[in-house]
């Protein structure tokens, strides 16, 4: 209401394609997203669980309201601003409702099925569902407010993927010749899980223990900073990991 509605950019999903119906054929726009969406959240409840159904159908039903009783108030009349920042505010609701097991939009429920089916990232997913449907709805829109609209996308899937992943998903790797120690310390004073490779060195061809964990960004600076303190020689590889399955990790509410 703040940057997409003033300036006649569309949701993706079924949003837009709800604010389509809407201006097509002159229909309300909160009643139409909710029926749209009914059928996805019993495909959640097929293929998910209960719980994720029920709170899905609370938020589609939070986000129907909100649209009906909650008047636009236009934040700039900037057209790139309003793609840029109206998706990031946009992917980090969504992403903030995928962290805590519910969606806001029946194809997120597809998108969710499909990255646990074919291991694509949710917010990768979203933007192929976008796409498809601003192709769709270009005989409607024009060309410059599709693409504008597929901006929206652009910024708003990679905060999904920030919300999402970005808090609990940053691998590092560490060799060290103090590596008990390092292992000791780590899972006390941090509580992370570690795995233990067997390795050997490649000047010395000496055996050589090296750990590795996974950790939230914010972690991963305390996790340096312990290793650096226990021995300034180490060797620290930290890296993006785009899914994780099994062991002792942090799960997300949907999985």
């Amino acid at each position: 209401n703040g940057f997409l509605v003033p300036n006649s950019f569309i949701d993706g999903g079924v949003t837009g394609i709800s604010m389509l119906l809407s201006s097509i054929i002159n229909i309300d726009l909160s009643t139409t997203i909710l029926l749209i969406n009914l059928p996805f959240v019993l495909i959640g409840l097929r293929f998910v669980n209960v719980s994720f159904a029920i709170k899905s159908l609370f938020g589609i039903v939070g986000l129907s309201l909100g649209i009906k009783f909650i008047q636009p108030l236009p934040v700039t009349n900037d057209l790139l601003l309003s793609a840029i920042f109206g998706g990031l505010c946009l992917g980090a609701g969504i992403g903030l409702a995928l962290r805590h097991g519910t969606v806001l939009d029946g194809t997120e429920i597809l998108a969710i099925i499909s990255s646990r089916k074919w291991g694509v990232s949710i917010g990768d997913m979203v933007l192929i569902l976008n796409i498809l449907i601003f192709s769709i709805g270009y005989k409607f829109l024009g060309m410059e407010s599709t693409l504008y609209s597929i901006l929206t996308y652009a910024s708003a899937s990679k905060a999904i993927d920030f919300i999402v992943y970005g808090f609990d998903r940053l691998g590092v790797t560490i060799i060290s010749s103090k590596s008990g120690a390092l292992k000791t310390e780590l899972m006390n004073q941090l509580a992370i899980g570690i795995t233990v490779y067997q390795g050997k060195r490649g000047l010395t061809n000496t055996n050589q223990d090296i750990l590795f964990c996974l950790c939230s960004r914010l972690d991963a600076t305390k996790v340096k900073s312990l290793v650096i303190q226990i021995d300034p020689m180490a060797f620290i590889t930290i890296h993006k990991v785009s899914d994780v399955h099994g062991g002792v990790v942090k799960r997300s509410a949907y999985r």
